[in-house]
């Protein structure tokens, strides 16, 4: 299907430059198929109520339109539903605002049913925001029966009640996959495995890390949103500790704020990490303010209070793709805290695992276990995976003081399958 794509540009202080906004937009919009056969920004004096461009822009970009027999008309920025209504009248085109876009795509690449259903609630959010009574056509009245009289329900009216009803039965449905993914957090509490989780902006590399760090083999495309749906693997560190790494989906800047909302069931499994890898495409020539942007949503998840105040303290920020900039070398010293890494060579990696291991580590506290003399096997787990600080053995019991994280010291207490331990903290 040929498309346009036109970005809306003010002159106002905006971090990034407009050609890079562009880029971005017609990256997304041939993620879904689009072929982009003309592309433009389009300086704003002011935003016109009604078509948010002038009436010689507008006419402008309707000659285009015509002749290069453009079916979708995407504008990177917010419309209206009446801003909406009157480009489509002008072009005879289809037109979509950036949240319309990035909805569409959510739509075409969630595969679970936990997405599908996220995404239906966006969409439903959404278009509830459209119906407006600048929309004639659904303004009609529909009849009552006529033994009952009456003026009837209107057109729109109806259609608010029913995505009404659908919203609240979408949300209900996600009520209980919340329900479900708590039950199986706290299963991972009880058989407790540190959980390491991967945030970024969209395309930054972040599934091509998780399959380098894991060994895994989830799609990840040179494409923006490649990965909608969560996915979690086993992970293996220096230490022989085992850790959970949960791939997420990415972020982008103007995120719509049903997005935000409807994948709050998602977003959890970031608010329940022991450690969070901000993964940062290093080449991009935008990467200071894709980062700024990644940091905006987390702010947003505290201020909703989905995340805790302190996830800065257990982030660390991971610098990827340093195979187009030379090697890890020419990063390390961009940014103290940060570790280069590029996930396509594998260079950097290692590193990457030894600061989460020792991240994980740094929240190990001090406990004291009383075991009976015959329980090696409880003996040989605190050897293995705690770090033993002192021992003392009588005949009627051993005393091992040990530092543990909460998550291993809840796995040691209550294995499941055998007889909780006589611990004293």
């Amino acid at each position: 299907m040929r498309a346009a794509v036109v970005l809306p540009w003010e002159r106002s202080a905006e971090a990034r430059a407009a050609s890079a906004r562009l880029a971005e937009a017609v990256g997304l919009a041939a993620s879904i198929g689009l072929v982009i056969v003309h592309q433009a920004v389009i300086q704003l004096r002011e935003r016109r109520p009604a078509s948010l461009f002038g009436e010689g822009q507008v006419a402008a970009l309707g000659a285009v339109v015509a002749n290069e027999a453009i079916a979708v008309a995407v504008i990177d920025g917010p419309l209206s539903a009446v801003q909406q209504r009157n480009l489509e009248r002008a072009w005879k085109c289809k037109v979509i605002d950036r949240t319309g876009l990035i909805l569409d795509i959510f739509g075409e690449r969630a595969r679970t049913r936990e997405g599908a259903l996220q995404v239906e609630l966006a969409h439903l959010e959404y278009q509830r925001s459209r119906l407006v009574r600048s929309w004639t056509h659904l303004e009609r009245q529909r009849g009552g029966f006529g033994f009952l009289g009456g003026p009837g329900e209107t057109q729109i009216e109806a259609d608010r009640r029913l995505i009404g009803s659908r919203i609240a039965r979408l949300r209900g449905s996600l009520e209980e996959v919340r329900r479900t993914r708590a039950l199986h957090r706290e299963a991972r509490r009880r058989v407790p495995y540190p959980v390491v989780a991967l945030v970024g902006y969209t395309n930054a590399g972040k599934s091509t890390l998780f399959n380098a760090l894991t060994g895994a083999e989830v799609f990840a495309g040179n494409q923006l949103f490649a990965t909608l749906d969560p996915t979690m693997r086993g992970l293996s560190l220096p230490s022989g500790r085992r850790a959970i790494l949960s791939d997420t989906v990415g972020f982008i800047s103007e995120l719509p704020h049903e997005l935000v909302a409807a994948f709050r069931a998602t977003l959890e499994e970031v608010a329940e990490a022991d450690v969070i890898l901000h993964v940062a495409d290093a080449a991009h020539p935008e990467t200071a303010v894709q980062r700024a942007d990644v940091t905006a949503v987390l702010e947003g998840m505290v201020e909703v209070g989905m995340l805790d105040a302190g996830w800065r303290a257990r982030t660390i920020l991971v610098l990827n793709k340093a195979d187009l900039l030379g090697g890890i070398g020419h990063l390390a010293a961009r940014e103290p805290g940060a570790v280069a890494v590029s996930a396509l060579t594998g260079e950097g990696l290692a590193t990457l695992k030894t600061l989460i291991d020792a991240r994980i580590g740094a929240a190990r506290e001090e406990t004291e276990y009383r075991l009976r003399p015959e329980d090696g096997a409880g003996l040989a787990w605190l050897y293995r995976h705690g770090e033993v600080v002192a021992r003392d053995d009588t005949a009627e019991a051993i005393r091992v003081r040990v530092r543990l994280t909460p998550a291993e010291r809840a796995r040691f207490e209550h294995p499941i399958g055998a007889p909780e331990r006589d611990g004293e903290k």
